[in-house]
Parts: structure tokens; C-alpha cells; sequence
């Protein structure tokens, strides 16, 4: 099976920090891919490189095979990756759909310049209905702003907007973080959700016990370097937290 993703010896520093040094890995289609590490590990910068808010000092990604340039997060979306940060970035006053569609609105007649075409509200709350049934997500009103949701609705939305447009990779940061114990619930079983329907997620996460349930390798960095690879359970948990602080296992 080909990988969807490849990081093949990145590389990022900021001034004299090493954020990243020679860290590969890869991501494929239906898998849950855990990134761990501790604060300070370079998770999120490498989770920024991919995504296109950093550029890499050495090394490249590839999608399908093939070397892509990510210069921007614009890029990164245009090439098929969608990322779901901590903060969410809905816009409280929208519904769902417009949240889904913000930027990327359906519009028509096609042969207009985009800001003259008409807005296809009913479409695009249709394809977001299918998208939110499709993945099994349930709000209690569609017509409602996000605002008026709670924190796990919320986060079900971001993430399935992303799966939405996400052509490649979903990139989901600490998606649960935030969430009690039934919220979280609901997140996971839309991450699993997702990987059911074929899409490739890079998980980051400090909750070990979500990634003995649901990812299916994960990868330790720890202080810029990749230090070990392995497929998590409940029998190496201790030496996933082993990897994760440098002890001896």
C-alpha cells in the first residue's frame, strides 16, 4: 500500500533551535497515525511544515509519490490537506454550513467573476446535512449558530468540515483537549468515523489511552527527533511513555 503522506527528512530550525532534525514518516489511507511526544517535542512544528504555516529547512513531503511544495496553508488545503487546530477557527454567529463553506462558498453561474455569482445556500446546507449524516453527527438544529452549541458539537463540526475538503490528510491537534469524558466520546467516534470512510489522520494527542483505542501506529518524537515507531496497546503502553520522557522502558 502507498503512502498518502511522506515526510522524508525534515528539517526546521528557528534561529540556533533545531526544532526538527531529519524527523520521516508516513501517513495512509483508512489509518489513524498518533504523534506523540512531550511538550516541546516538535509535533506541532512538524504538523505546521506539512500544513504550510512553516516552511521546511531540508528535507521534503511528498502526496502519492510525488514531491508537493507547501508554502502555504492556502497550499496545503489546495493539495487536499485539512488541519483542526485547538481554537476550532468557527465563527460563532455562523450555522454549520456556513461554517463548512466559509471562503470556499458554491456559487453560481460558474462563467461569472466570484464576486458577482449568487450564493447556493440550499446546496451547501444539503451537502453539509450528508457530510454531518455520513459521519454520524448529530446537532440539535442545523439553522442554529455554532455559538449556541456545545464544546464536543463544536469540535464535531471543525472536524468534519475538514473531512469535507480534506482530498488527503486530516490533521487533527489535541482534538479532545478541551472536552469532558461524553464529548469526548463523540470525537472519537467520529475519528474513527473518518478512517472508516478512507481518510488518513495524523493524530496529535497526550492522551494515551485514546491512542490504544484508536490509532493504529504512532510515532514518538522527542526533542526534534523521531525516537521510535510501534503499534500501540495496552502491553507497550509503558513503553510509549518510556519513548515519550527517555527513560529506559
Amino acid at each position: 500500500m502507498n503512502a498518502v503522506l511522506e515526510v522524508r527528512n525534515a528539517e526546521k530550525r528557528f534561529g540556533a533551535v533545531q526544532a526538527l532534525r531529519r524527523v520521516s514518516l508516513s501517513a495512509y489511507r483508512g489509518e489513524v497515525l498518533a504523534l506523540l511526544g512531550d511538550n516541546g517535542a516538535g509535533k506541532s512544528t512538524l504538523v505546521k511544515c506539512v500544513s504550510g504555516v512553516y516552511a521546511l529547512d531540508g528535507g521534503e513531503i511528498l502526496l502519492d509519490g510525488e514531491a508537493t511544495a507547501i508554502h502555504s496553508p492556502a497550499a496545503a488545503r489546495r493539495a487536499g490537506i485539512e488541519t483542526v487546530y485547538q481554537d476550532l477557527a468557527l465563527f460563532d454567529n455562523l450555522t454549520p454550513a456556513q461554517n463548512f463553506y466559509c471562503g470556499r462558498e458554491i456559487a453560481f453561474p460558474s462563467w461569472l467573476p466570484r464576486g458577482l455569482r449568487l450564493l447556493s445556500g440550499r446546496r451547501m446546507d444539503r451537502e453539509a446535512a450528508q457530510v454531518l449524516d455520513q459521519l454520524r453527527v448529530r446537532l440539535p438544529s442545523l439553522d442554529a449558530p455554532v455559538a449556541l452549541m456545545s464544546g464536543g458539537q463544536r469540535q464535531a463540526i471543525s472536524v468534519a468540515r475538514a473531512a469535507v475538503f480534506a482530498r488527503k490528510v486530516v490533521i487533527l491537534d489535541e482534538p479532545t483537549a478541551a472536552l469532558g469524558v461524553r464529548e469526548s466520546r463523540k470525537v472519537l467516534d467520529l475519528i474513527a468515523q473518518l478512517r472508516e470512510v478512507g481518510h488518513a489522520i495524523i493524530l496529535i494527542t497526550h492522551n494515551l489511552e485514546h491512542v490504544v483505542e484508536l490509532a493504529d501506529r504512532a510515532i514518538v518524537l522527542r526533542q526534534g527527533r523521531k525516537v521510535g515507531e510501534l503499534k500501540p496497546d495496552r502491553a507497550n503502553q509503558k513503553d510509549l511513555v518510556a519513548l515519550i520522557v527517555g527513560a529506559e522502558a
